[in-house]
């Protein structure tokens, strides 16, 4: 017998996880699809030149890599944001510019195993490439906010930075030769102790004086005004670093005139983004009741990836759901529905004899916008019944021989185990209308 087991870093669904995740992506494609971002899908392999040195050395290190049967070199793709540069670069004649897409799809990275991280994971992107106007960085901050609102979450933060500050801090303290490594070791603030970065940086040639105004710098807090003014002083004559803080000062001017509520979205200079392509505005996002869960939705402003593909400047700026590490959030808090069905309403299977009558009147519930689901064996009632409480339905229909016979149902809201009787004499619209309003009882509670 062969061991039925997952590989390390990968895993089974069961329908309520299954069911959460589908319902979130659901939120995801309605909000996306609100600003106006358009589908699209890229193939899960690329040509390993396509991905590699696009991230990171780590996500180099981590990428699956294979030489495919055709003697290519190929990879499974790390991210959704590399392959939709190629994408653009690759159909840039078919597009108009300024694009908006957004891409739900699994990526994969080798990477250890941790609260929330797996090697196969969901990413819920969304992307404007084509321009660089603050607009756009405007936009990507509203939809993270838009979308974490309508997943039902309402204590997150979103947290803001811009690698031209960061740039011009290292401007300032002669460290611009080094800023790759410097911003990935500031990225492993909140993964890490503050300590320890600072003796990573040190390990990588940093001064102990350098080291710990880095720190500093990154671990500002407070009102983002004041922030702002401690950022503005410490990028000191450095052009990038002042367009920088323009930009996150335009962004926050942006979200108060389009009503979010105050400290929704904060400055965060501690946000570096460990990926190598992000040249603006990033963001990250947490949820209050859990703060080491790490983000939750994640992006920025990249206006050079493209370029690795084309001579054309497709600048761009986005950001990803990951909706894994929600979950697994969410699971953690006792928030995720147990739910195993999609279905609403279930039918219970009396005897063979009114086969076609069950079959008749479940497809006109279906017909009339609902779902339900009719159970193919006329076992006991009661055994139908613990099922029907085990998957989540809500509400039960029983018709059995009596009730066929005097034109009545009976209708049990499973959650609160009241049930009433409706007499439909034979009308299935009758049945199929109280149906639908017990299920609105049962939404709404009145």
């Amino acid at each position: 017998m062969i061991e039925p087991r997952t590989l390390k870093g990968f895993r089974d669904l069961l329908p309520a996880q299954a069911m959460a995740r589908e319902q979130i992506l659901e939120t995801a494609r309605r909000v996306y699809r609100s600003y106006g971002f358009a589908p699209i899908d890229t193939p899960a392999l690329e040509y390993l030149e396509i991905l590699t040195g696009k991230g990171s050395e780590e996500t180099d290190k981590q990428l699956y890599r294979f030489t495919d049967n055709g003697g290519r070199e190929v990879g499974l793709r790390f991210d959704l944001t590399v392959p939709f540069a190629r994408f653009c670069a690759q159909h840039i004649g078919q597009l108009s510019m300024p694009f908006k897409r957004y891409h739900l799809a699994s990526v994969w990275r080798g990477e250890n195993t941790q609260r929330g991280r797996y090697r196969e994971f969901m990413q819920c992107d969304f992307d404007t490439i084509g321009t660089v106007s603050p607009v756009a960085d405007l936009e990507m901050v509203l939809v993270v906010h838009d979308l974490l609102a309508a997943i039902g979450l309402e204590k997150f933060t979103v947290r803001l930075n811009d690698r031209r500050v960061l740039g011009g801090v290292l401007d300032e303290l002669g460290l611009s030769h080094c800023s790759t490594a410097v911003l990935r070791s500031l990225d492993k603030l909140g993964k890490a102790t503050p300590q320890a970065v600072a003796v990573e940086l040190e390990s990588g040639g940093l001064s102990a004086e350098k080291a710990e105004k880095l720190l500093a710098m990154a671990m500002l807090s407070g009102p983002s005004k004041t922030v702002l003014e401690a950022l503005q002083t410490l990028v000191g004559r450095s052009e990038i670093g002042q367009t920088g803080v323009a930009a996150l000062r335009a962004v926050l001017d942006g979200v108060k005139q389009a009503g979010l509520a105050d400290g929704r979205v904060i400055v965060d200079p501690s946000i570096a983004r460990g990926l190598d392509y992000y040249t603006g505005i990033v963001l990250e996002s947490f949820l209050e009741e859990l703060p080491t869960l790490g983000s939750i939705c994640s992006g920025g402003r990249y206006d050079n990836l493209a370029g690795l593909y084309t001579k054309q400047s497709l600048p761009g700026v986005g950001a990803s759901l990951g909706i894994d590490r929600l979950l697994a959030g969410l699971e953690e808090v006792g928030r995720l529905s147990t739910v195993e069905t999609p279905a609403e309403v279930f039918c219970v299977y009396f005897d063979e004899a009114h086969l076609a009558d069950y079959l008749r009147i479940t497809a006109l519930i279906r017909s009339a916008g609902m779902a339900v689901e009719f159970f193919p064996e006329p076992r006991r009632v009661g055994q139908q019944i613990k099922v029907a409480v085990k998957k989540g339905f809500r509400l039960a229909l029983l018709i059995g021989s009596d009730e066929f016979a005097a034109g009545t149902a009976q209708l049990k809201n499973l959650a609160a185990q009241t049930s009433c009787t409706v007499d439909w004499h034979g009308d299935v619209h009758v049945l199929v209308d109280a149906i639908h309003s017990q299920l609105e009882v049962i939404r709404t509670g009145h």
